[in-house]
């Protein structure tokens, strides 16, 4: 089997992003951006500082477990992280608070709750 993240000779363009990676690199932002550390997450999360540390790095691909006790840990939803990663696969960067404000907006509107329904098309800014 070829190696996914080799580039055809000839062909500029890059090689895919691999879903740990963009995932790890989310992460990161989002723990940077409230302002704590390494440690502290991973106490919250309940697992270890360098196992946290290499999932940020994309050198591991956590379970789901371990997804949602990270995101638990950062006070997010995982739904919320895995737009953040898609948006970021599309070439958009979403931040968190962008997808709260688009939630709450979305919750506000009649006949609908905070979880949305099937089929809700949620807007969001980049």
């Amino acid at each position: 089997m070829a190696d996914p993240a080799a580039i055809v000779p000839g062909n500029n363009e890059r090689p895919p992003a691999l879903l740990r990676s963009v995932m790890g690199e989310a992460l990161r932002r989002i723990r940077l951006q409230q302002g704590r550390t390494l440690a502290d997450v991973a106490r919250a999360a309940r697992i270890s500082m360098p196992y946290l540390s290499e999932i940020e790095r994309g050198l591991k691909e956590p379970s789901s477990e371990i997804l949602a006790a990270v995101c638990e840990a950062l006070g997010i939803e995982l739904p919320e992280l895995l737009v953040v990663v898609l948006r970021e696969l599309a070439g958009e960067r979403v931040m968190v608070s962008t997808l709260r404000a688009a939630s709450t907006t979305r919750a506000a509107m009649p006949g609908r709750t905070a979880g949305g329904s099937a089929g809700t098309v949620m807007t969001l800014a980049a």
